[in-house]
């Protein structure tokens, strides 16, 4: 998969970005940041994280990201391994109740009915897509995260979500917004390599 995201954030002060975006599930995803030719690019494979600026690497380090876990990776991982991902993320897999959503029935994994600031997720019953995560927040101030995946739609006979919302206590600090979105497309294994850094042909010249 492939698209452009633009990112709207809101701190430290409201701006946005171009995001160049190359996907492969499970377990990859790229994205390079405007102006492509700065080199600055983040990197997601496997269970690490990899930063490279002006087309070198910085850094890395190992990371599982919930959302690429609950977003992607679940649709083609084995079973047993986003099992065990998620549990080591700290969601409480045995706990699970239905809401609605959105208009929508759905399934409401790792938290009591009431429970708005444990960590779980949400999945759209007839449709089995993600569609809502609330966790604590990382710095133990007592705020709640959330992230949505809105507006899905269907690309190459998968569902992409063209929205994707962070918010803290209700309120808005980030807002990805997908276009130019394909799927089918072919991504070599060179795109993934932080080692070695290399333009995605996608993206021109």
């Amino acid at each position: 998969l492939t698209f452009v995201q633009t990112t709207t954030l809101t701190r430290p002060e409201p701006h946005q970005e171009t995001w160049y975006e190359s996907l492969r599930v499970p377990g990859f995803l790229r994205i390079d940041i405007a102006p492509v030719d700065s080199g600055t690019t983040l990197i997601f494979r496997g269970d690490s994280i990899y930063i490279l600026e002006q087309g070198g690497l910085r850094g890395g380090r190992p990371l599982v990201h919930p959302l690429m876990v609950l977003g992607f990776d679940v649709y083609r991982d084995p079973v047993e391994r986003t099992i065990q991902r998620l549990a080591g993320l700290g969601f409480e897999l045995g706990r699970i109740r239905e809401e609605n959503w959105q208009g929508r029935k759905v399934y409401v994994v790792g938290a009591a009915a009431g429970d708005s600031t444990s960590r779980q997720f949400w999945v759209d019953q007839e449709r089995l897509l993600f569609v809502r995560m609330l966790e604590p927040a990382k710095d133990k101030s007592g705020a709640t995260n959330e992230t949505q995946f809105n507006r899905y739609q269907k690309v190459d006979g998968g569902w992409v979500a063209a929205e994707v919302m962070f918010t803290r206590d209700g309120v808005l600090e980030t807002r990805e917004e997908y276009a130019d979105i394909h799927g089918e497309v072919n991504l070599p294994e060179s795109v993934f390599d932080p080692e070695h850094f290399s333009r995605p042909e996608w993206l021109g010249q």
